[in-house]
């Protein structure tokens, strides 16, 4: 029997992407991987362009290609978190829809994944984006790595395959806002890293700016590490006991030269400036992790679906590991398409897989 590979690519206003993505991904089933089956899940997080409709046209045509449809925009981690939750193969892979995720690194993945390794991620080792961007990333994953106390992966996005077995670890978690790249670093089973040189988007433009990746930034941050509260600590003893130390200083400086040294105004005012703006810095810091903190304490659904297709009448209620879709923590609205009966994957080599009779489908 065949091992079914599934593939989970979110998506948002990628109309030009979508269908040559799934084409693509066919084509590399049925040349690199004949021996699995695929299901390729697309998950949108309320595109404003064509690409549901492109998604539509997919799933009509072949029925090994499924489809959720977010009520609404749920942001950049939960939307694929979910789609992940919601796979069905022995194997999950999460992918981008712009191409910037090679399609050529599956076989890669799969190949590490046969030899025993229950995660295969890709790392970038370069990236044909802007140096700019790319070098501050670096940056980024370099402070983050020294100040978490969870050893975080470099340059690594999510890309990469997961065992079932590690897709139901993350059933059972009860996170609202899930950072997938933190919870693969502190709770992954033996993993290998294989390197790759990230290409341009294909089409459309980028959807991150500087408040996305500011909010996946804190997201990391607050969830990972300690250091921000205990600079505020250090940084708060430290300048008191300097601030004294200089207020003596000007005590014993006044009382031996009283007619002679002025202490002015300039002193106190740099002073009060200088211990507001670190304030205002640690308080701010203190709100995103109070921030965090609530959003988790709120317990809502990752996810509110607004429809899924070629989904059968069962799959929602069963996951990878076999339990409840309850225990992901989803508590969505699903509105399950109108169409035929469960039809199975076939093996074929054509562009699409082969349907089942309805009679088979039924006794499913």
């Amino acid at each position: 029997m065949k091992k079914t590979i599934s593939i989970v690519i979110p998506c948002y206003n990628e109309e030009e992407n979508v269908v040559p993505l799934a084409n693509a991904l066919r084509t590399c089933f049925q040349e690199k991987l004949q021996n699995y089956k695929y299901e390729l899940l697309f998950i949108d997080n309320d595109s404003q362009d064509k690409t549901r409709e492109n998604l539509r046209a997919l799933c009509k045509e072949d029925k090994g290609i499924k489809a959720i449809f977010n009520a609404k925009n749920f942001g950049q981690f939960n939307s694929p978190y979910y789609g992940m939750l919601q796979s069905t193969g022995d194997a999950t892979i999460l992918m981008a829809a712009d191409f910037q995720d090679p399609v050529e690194m599956i076989p890669k993945f799969v190949e590490a994944w046969e030899e025993g390794y229950r995660i295969v991620i890709g790392v970038k080792t370069e990236s044909n984006e802007s140096k700019l961007m790319y070098a501050l990333r670096g940056i980024y994953y370099k402070l983050i790595r020294k100040m978490s106390s969870v050893d975080q992966i470099s340059q690594f996005t999510g890309f990469g395959l997961y065992d079932k077995g590690f897709i139901s670890v993350m059933q059972s978690l009860d996170d609202p806002t899930p950072f997938l790249r933190g919870i693969v670093a502190e709770l992954g089973y033996r993993r290998k890293d294989i390197p790759y040189t990230q290409p341009k988007r294909r089409a459309g433009v980028t959807h991150n700016n500087f408040y996305t990746l500011y909010d996946a930034a804190m997201l990391s941050f607050t969830s990972y590490t300690k250091v921000g509260l205990r600079l505020a600590v250090f940084f708060g003893g430290i300048f008191a006991g300097i601030s004294m130390l200089v207020g003596l200083i000007y005590l014993i400086m006044k009382l031996i030269w009283w007619d002679r040294f002025p202490a002015g105004m300039a002193p106190m005012l740099i002073g009060m400036l200088f211990l507001g703006s670190v304030q205002i810095f640690f308080i701010g810091l203190l709100g995103e992790y109070i921030l965090s903190i609530n959003q988790r304490v709120m317990k809502r659904p990752l996810v509110v679906e607004e429809e899924r297709l070629n989904f059968s009448s069962e799959s929602p209620e069963r996951n990878s590991s076999g339990q409840p879709e309850q225990a992901a923590g989803d508590s969505s609205i699903s509105e399950q398409a109108s169409g035929a009966p469960e039809e199975a994957i076939g093996e074929d080599s054509s562009s699409k897989q082969p349907v089942q009779n309805e009679s088979t489908a039924e006794e499913v």
